[in-house]
């Protein structure tokens, strides 16, 4: 089996970078260990995902510039769809708008 590495930037800057994504609904999710954290701020903003549980958000800050709510994740998994996905995605974070991913094997 090959793997394939997943990394996400924004303006050249490095988010993330790993073979080990969860994809949920076609969406790949990052484990927290693989994420540049010192780029992400804590948003107030949460939404619910129907079946899935509460999504909370985070900005993105590189040199002052800010990408509101640009990526999320999942703070508690929900039972049902923990068996529906077969892996625990609590705190993986899931990269969105403005943010560029790139595959390599």
């Amino acid at each position: 089996m090959v793997r394939v590495t997943r990394k996400v930037t924004l303006n050249g800057t490095l988010l993330a970078k790993n073979n080990r994504t969860i994809l949920i609904e076609g969406k790949n999710y990052f484990p927290p260990e693989s994420v540049n954290m010192e780029y992400l701020r804590k948003s107030d903003t949460k939404t619910t995902v129907s079946g899935m549980g509460e999504l909370s958000y985070y900005d993105i800050v590189i040199d002052g510039e800010v990408s509101k709510d640009a990526a999320c994740y999942f703070a508690e998994t929900d039972p049902e769809a923990l068996k529906k996905i077969g892996k625990d995605y609590k705190n993986y974070i899931l990269f969105m708008k403005d943010t560029k991913e790139e595959v390599s094997i």
